[in-house]
């Protein structure tokens, strides 16, 4: 039988948990920062050509979440790192209320021009880079702040297109697909007859010999449609469900648990970022925010830890 005492004890105890365990959800946005390491050979690669990439993922730009001095600490890590080529998967926005401030485009855009890569900084929007911008939400048009902001700075923004390019001689294609749910908040304006702005069969037809390709895709559940052709999908959004705990999320941004966060397989390899920011409410547990390196082969495929 349990005392009253001990019975009150355990209630303290619980109270102090929850209350220390909340302080570190809130804090974890912005003290903590990893890099997550992938070594992959995916079958559509080939085994002996390496390339670095440094993905940067989900900012979502805001005080005192994500303000511009953390904005420049990422960008000074991911520098470090010495990738061949650096790319961004969207949201760069703001993605909850719970702020200061809001930060504006062309100073967000105007510090990660500061990335750099022997075969440059390439980016495509996410779902909040549409969201955010009512102009657009309301028009039904483009482009959006964030794009202007990101060409203005000079970044290229891929829509539904691709890029060939090559590394010691040995090409690739670099594809960027168009956001999966762009108009999903149009609907509060107007009848909206389709809700993203992406076409992955348009974006693969540009894609115009055997070089193998890698996919960027904000959303991860279109890699379902991916064909074999592709070698590599990168995806963010699901900030990892920003709540893991012993590998599962509780909530998460996508129809697949697979792609919650982390490294997969469907007909390509698909490496889901757990980003950098937060949406909703800026807390994270157990998925602390992460810049990506992938390294594609010259390895045995594994998984290394993270630092």
């Amino acid at each position: 039988m349990i005392s009253r005492r001990q019975f009150l004890r355990f209630l303290g105890g619980l109270g102090a948990f929850s209350a220390s365990t909340a302080a570190y959800g809130f804090g974890e946005p912005v003290l903590r920062l990893r890099v997550a390491r992938y070594d992959i050979t995916p079958k559509q690669w080939p085994a002996d050509f390496q390339l670095r990439i440094a993905v940067v993922a989900d900012l979502h730009a805001c005080d005192p979440w994500m303000s511009l001095e953390r904005i420049e600490a990422i960008v000074e890590r991911t520098n470090a790192l010495n990738a061949d080529i650096i790319v961004m998967l969207g949201d760069y926005v703001a993605g909850h209320r719970h702020v200061t401030g809001y930060i504006p485009a062309n100073e967000w855009a105007g510090v990660l021009a500061g990335l750099k890569a022997p075969l440059g900084v390439h980016a495509i929007l996410g779902n909040h880079d549409w969201w955010e911008d009512k102009t657009v939400q309301r028009e039904g048009q483009g482009p959006t702040v964030a794009r202007r902001a990101l060409e203005a700075a000079g970044i290229p923004v891929y829509e539904n297109d691709a890029q060939r390019l090559s590394k010691d001689g040995r090409p690739f294609w670099l594809a960027g697909l168009g956001d999966q749910l762009a108009y999903m908040p149009a609907r509060r304006f107007r009848p909206v007859r389709r809700i993203g702005v992406d076409d992955l069969a348009a974006t693969l037809a540009k894609v115009t010999d055997t070089a193998p390709v890698i996919l960027l895709a904000h959303e991860p559940d279109v890699a379902k449609r991916v064909p074999a052709r592709v070698a590599l999908q990168l995806s963010g959004h699901t900030h990892g469900g920003q709540v893991r705990l012993l590998g599962w999320s509780p909530v998460v941004p996508t129809r697949y648990e697979k792609f919650a966060y982390g490294h997969s397989r469907e007909n390509c390899d698909v490496i889901v970022s757990g980003g950098l920011g937060c949406s909703i409410m800026p807390f994270r547990l157990g998925v602390p925010p992460e810049i990506v390196l992938v390294t594609l082969g010259g390895a045995n495929p594994a998984i290394l830890p993270s630092s």
